[in-house]
């Protein structure tokens, strides 16, 4: 019979490679809690609609990416959710949650996204994401690339560096969008057929294209920046200026426009070339138009997120996996009796804060200590018919040469604990 595999691009994470993503985990939400954010959770599947309102019906996510299906049961078009932004803010508007003043969230979790597994881009990853909903002015921008770049220092991560852009309004992005689309029509025969495809659609994402003979086109078109007016360039102003004085180095780059089309004024995206053409680690920018867009109120926000496997790739490439966690003791048993006083003893032992592991299986005692030695774990504790009659436990050091020595059951706790 042919054997189950996992859905290609949708990995799992075994247990020698888990400490790493917990102590990444742990790292992450330490350093947003630092910052004020407050963890919220959302449902894996969403409508459809919410995705192809919020990110854009002419966007590679909602066109070819998304994991949809129909409910026949409920008549309900569902998606496994792509990302967590258009989740979140669908979120605060059910619950009202900015009824009472601005709000700092994060959350974290798998996404879902139907693309070609490579290094880097998988089909289940995940992310953390932040966003800060109902604060309209450039310093809460600045807070989260501080933040990111605290981070990364946190967790001991080098040589990503921060690209920014502005992409203004949505009515001074139509007025570019008409004459960047005239400038790709006189140059339509040196386009692909991904530029050809959105030149009518989604011209923007032209401008971020990877195809070489696609940016010399784009080399040549107008700026964005010469149409935004005097309010973006006025928010991009104080954004630099706070960057300016946290001391965050970035380079303007003014074809970055990001993928989803709920952004406005700042977009940008921290990038490491470690990671070969997956190279963006983190990206965010403000979306102060996506609460109407989805039928709430009109509410200023910002948010970024990371993708984890990537950071978590960085971290392990850089040597910065923990140290495997030792357990205190293992606890063997040989004799009448003595497996129910060894299963007491190991109980006892966590109820007071130790690690500790119970052979099971049987054997001998020989066999046992093996598997003991093997464990990692610092002592053998050992529970046979002497000791079972005297009330007494025999520890053995495993790690050394001290001798072998016996203590009543409730002095081993301390001896684990004082040694």
């Amino acid at each position: 019979m042919t054997s189950i595999r996992a859905v290609r691009g949708m990995n799992d994470v075994l247990p020698g490679e888990t400490a790493l993503w917990r102590d990444f985990e742990a790292k992450v939400e330490r350093w947003l809690e630092r910052h004020g954010y407050r963890n919220i959770r959302m449902p894996l599947v969403e409508p459809t609609q919410l995705f192809r309102r919020a990110i854009g019906e002419a966007t590679d996510i909602v066109e070819k990416e998304m994991y949809s299906w129909r409910d026949e049961l409920n008549a309900e078009e569902l998606t496994l959710r792509p990302e967590g932004t258009a989740s979140c803010v669908r979120a605060a508007i059910e619950h009202s949650l900015v009824y009472d003043g601005p709000k700092r969230l994060w959350y974290a979790g798998p996404m879902y996204r139907h693309e070609r597994p490579q290094k880097g881009r998988y089909r289940q990853f995940h992310q953390y994401g932040a966003e800060a909903l109902g604060y309209p002015g450039p310093d809460i921008d600045a807070e989260h690339i501080a933040l990111c770049a605290g981070l990364w220092r946190e967790l001991g991560l080098e040589g990503i560096r921060l690209e920014l852009n502005t992409i203004g309004s949505p009515e001074e992005r139509a007025r570019y969008r008409a004459d960047l689309v005239r400038h790709l029509q006189k140059h339509e025969e040196r386009l692909d057929a991904d530029a050809k495809r959105r030149l009518h659609s989604n011209p923007l994402r032209t401008l971020d294209s990877k195809n070489p003979m696609v940016q010399e086109v784009v080399a040549g078109a107008p700026s964005l920046m010469d149409y935004l007016g005097e309010a973006s360039l006025a928010h991009f102003d104080g954004l630099k200026r706070m960057l300016a004085a946290a001391g965050v180095e970035y380079r303007v780059n003014p074809r970055l426009v990001r993928g989803l089309d709920y952004y406005n004024l700042t977009v940008f995206e921290w990038i490491s070339d470690r990671l070969g053409a997956q190279g963006t680690v983190c990206g965010g920018g403000r979306y102060d138009g996506l609460f109407a867009q989805l039928g709430g109120k009109p509410t200023p926000a910002t948010g970024f997120a990371m993708g984890n496997e990537r950071l978590i790739a960085l971290l392990a490439d850089a040597g910065r996996a923990p140290a495997p966690q030792v357990p205190d003791a293992y606890v063997l048993s040989q004799g009448e009796g003595s497996l129910e006083s060894a299963f007491r003893l190991a109980q006892e032992l966590r109820a007071g804060g130790l690690q500790v592991i119970l052979h099971a299986g049987g054997g001998s005692l020989k066999s046992q200590m093996r598997k003991a030695d093997a464990s990692g774990a610092r002592f053998a504790l050992i529970v046979g018919e002497d000791e079972l009659r005297a009330g007494e436990v025999s520890v053995k050091a495993l790690r050394g040469d001290a001798a072998q020595t016996r203590h009543p059951v409730a002095r081993v706790a301390a001896i684990l604990k004082g040694a």
